[in-house]
């Protein structure tokens, strides 16, 4: 009954999310009101331009926040069923990297120069369980063997710097997954890769996801990503998410004028365009955030004088996708209906 019971409560629940950051004295949310579930054995992508509070949020959840910069304002993030945002450094490095792994966007940032592959991997399997020097070796040739490595023996005691950025990005996984943690957070894990190695990780992701069973939140500004591997996505916007569904039905029919122009931007291989799609202007910054209204209005093709005065909310324009934008009739009394 107690094992029925857990298994009915989401893995992450983030509710109501606020993480500001101190620029001249004041703090400017970076991730505003944010509120959504993972549940167990899903791949949630999320999706946005760069200064969309995307990795924000992430490291919120990771309790990572650079100190004296940065806070969690308001909000609950709970990790099946425990309200962690309040756990202390302690408690939250038993559950980091153990029930909770990330994997950065640069493996160079997040790997030491100066120690060996072999070490780093080690380290974490040292801080989590009781095992021997021996067996954390063996254990750390067979995770790199695991995700694609075939020189594991050689490559544990070689240095980040004699590594690729693809073989790089493999380890990165490798020591991220070494737990076997329930949730896995990737924050652009292909970005700085070329595109034939992309694939290989990507593919790679997936198979981890369904060999352990684990929850992955994917954060990228490639739909073409979201596309290859999530089961849902949520695009999000100045901090805020602005359309949510599951990726099929996003990708059939995107509500969102945002998201839409996001797929506008993708190059088609059916068709024949001189120019790609573009959103005009930039995210603003924190300090110019909108204080009214959406804040994607003064760069939205769609946009009605009412949309610098009301502010959407997001709700269901149809059932299990949730759209913020006032051509909804539900974002506008968060009722649920769609009426266009």
């Amino acid at each position: 009954m107690e094992h029925y019971l857990h298994s009915k409560v989401p893995l992450l629940e983030i509710k109501n999310l606020e993480t500001a950051f101190k620029i001249d004295g004041n703090y400017y949310n970076a991730v505003d009101q944010v509120s959504f579930t993972v549940e167990r054995g899903k791949i949630l992508g999320v999706v946005g331009e760069s200064g969309c509070g995307k990795s924000v949020m992430s490291l919120s959840i990771m309790k990572l926040l650079p100190k004296g910069a940065g806070r969690i304002r308001g909000g609950e993030v709970k990790f099946e069923g425990k309200n962690i945002e309040h756990y202390s450094e302690k408690e939250m490095n038993k559950i980091r990297g153990k029930d909770i792994s990330m994997i950065f966007q640069e493996p160079m940032t997040s790997l030491n120069p100066v120690f060996t592959i072999g070490y780093q991997i080690e380290e974490v399997l040292h801080n989590h369980f009781k095992i021997t020097k021996e067996d954390a070796r063996k254990q750390s040739i067979k995770l790199l063997r695991s995700v694609g490595i075939s020189r594991a023996e050689q490559i544990v005691n070689e240095y980040p710097h004699q590594l690729s950025g693809g073989m790089r990005q493999r380890v990165m996984i490798a020591m991220a997954i070494a737990c076997q943690p329930k949730l896995l957070i990737a924050d652009e894990p292909t970005t700085a890769l070329d595109v034939t190695v992309q694939a290989q990780i990507l593919e790679l992701l997936k198979d981890v996801q369904s060999v352990n069973d684990m929850a992955i939140i994917l954060i990228t500004h490639d739909l073409g990503v979201v596309a290859e591997i999530c089961d849902e996505v949520m695009v999000m916007y100045a901090g805020e998410i602005v359309e949510r569904s599951d990726v099929r039905s996003l990708f059939k029919a995107p509500k969102h004028p945002y998201t839409r122009l996001l797929m506008d931007s993708i190059p088609k291989m059916d068709v024949e365009e001189e120019k790609l799609g573009s959103i005009k202007g930039i995210v603003p910054s924190l300090k110019d955030m909108p204080r009214t209204g959406c804040k994607f209005a003064n760069r939205c093709p769609k946009a009605m004088p009412e949309c610098t005065e009301l502010k959407p909310v997001l709700a269901e324009a149809e059932k299990g996708h949730e759209v913020s934008c006032l051509l909804y009739e539900s974002s506008k009394t968060g009722e649920g209906t769609n009426v266009t």
